[in-house]
């Protein structure tokens, strides 16, 4: 019982502090993010293409031997007020924290309307799914592994081993876990949102959406154009290099 309270402070704490947050927004029609500090009420509206993404891997030796911890972060600058923030979250691996900002990018670049556009097809999660992976991403996968093994698509000893697995990992207690961590979550008496943001975050008519900018519109064909060239490459590869040519083409210029 003393280990379990144990493990549970940290917990406790990340609760309370979520309790302090407004949760960034990102507006298409504005081409605009929005953070807001912990520790102030006034909001940072940061254009979309001055938005700074990074991604931080750090280890480190314990008793336990090497341990790998990532994170990925956004922020910028307001340009009216010259004040700029940032938020930063931690992240299991690498790929997740590169596949979180391409998720934010799909969202503000391709109007991406619903999780299911972005996710992997794996038939996890139905139409009137709630987003998140709770205990009916578990009866949708053991679903479709049936359906694969009647269609001859894996044979017997995929059905086997695939009960093992989950019999092993305590079968559907992680996903009741995962429903009861997305309750707490909505309970949480959460702080406040400015006004500042509620009015920024009201539709504008189309007319006065803001577009693109020039450059912003030529590298993104750039991109475009490498990423048909060799489907093979991982988005972010591309972006390096498009990036390297431009710092190269400007030190020339200069």
């Amino acid at each position: 019982m003393v280990g379990l309270f144990l493990a549970l402070i940290p917990r406790a704490e990340a609760y309370f502090k979520l309790r302090g947050v407004v949760p960034t927004r990102f507006n298409r029609q504005r081409r605009e993010v929005c953070l807001v500090p912990s520790d102030s009420d006034t909001p940072v509206f940061v254009p979309w293409e001055e938005i700074q993404a990074w991604v931080v891997q750090a280890q480190g030796a314990t008793q336990y031997g090497v341990q790998r911890q990532y994170g990925f972060g956004f922020g910028g600058v307001d340009p009216n007020t010259g004040k700029g923030t940032s938020l930063e979250l931690m992240s299991g691996g690498l790929p997740l924290a590169i596949s979180t900002w391409e998720a934010l990018r799909a969202y503000m670049e391709y109007e991406v309307k619903a999780l299911e556009e972005i996710q992997d097809p794996l038939d996890l999660q139905k139409p009137g799914d709630p987003p998140w992976e709770g205990v009916h991403t578990f009866y949708n996968a053991r679903e479709r592994m049936r359906r694969r093994r009647r269609e001859g698509e894996v044979g017997w000893s995929y059905p086997f081993f695939w009960y093992c697995y989950h019999l092993l990992t305590l079968w559907t207690l992680p996903n009741h876990l995962t429903e009861w961590e997305v309750r707490k979550m909505q309970r949480l008496n959460r702080r406040a949102t400015p006004e500042a943001v509620l009015r920024w975050s009201e539709p504008l008519p189309e007319s006065e959406w803001t577009k693109p900018s020039d450059t912003f519109k030529r590298l993104s064909q750039k991109v475009r154009e490498k990423q048909q060239a060799n489907r093979g490459r991982l988005p972010y590869d591309v972006f390096a290099e498009v990036y390297a040519e431009e710092e190269d083409k400007a030190s020339l210029s200069a």
